[in-house]
C-alpha cells in the first residue's frame, strides 16, 4: 500500500482478528467508553463508584466480573 497524500483517506488494511481478539477488543472499546462517561459525569459534580454485582463463569475455568455503577451527587448548600 503507497502510503496517503496528505488529506487523503484510504481504507484501513484488513484485520483478520479471530472471535477471540474481537471480545477483548469489545471489551476494551466498552472499557474506555465507560471511563469517557465517568470522566463526564464526575466533571457534572457527581460521584462514581463501580461495585462488581456478580462473576459470570463459562464452566471452563474462565470468568468475568459483571458490575454496576454507583453514584453520590454532591448536594449544594
Amino acid at each position: 500500500m503507497k502510503p496517503a497524500q496528505t488529506g487523503e483517506f484510504r481504507p484501513l488494511p484488513d484485520v483478520n482478528e479471530n472471535e477471540r481478539e474481537k471480545a477483548i477488543r469489545r471489551v476494551a472499546d466498552a472499557v474506555h467508553r465507560m471511563n469517557e462517561a465517568i470522566i463526564r459525569a464526575v466533571d457534572q459534580g457527581v460521584s462514581v463508584e463501580l461495585v462488581r454485582v456478580s462473576r459470570y463463569h463459562d464452566g471452563k475455568g474462565n470468568w468475568g466480573d459483571q458490575a454496576i455503577p454507583t453514584v453520590r451527587e454532591v448536594t449544594s448548600k
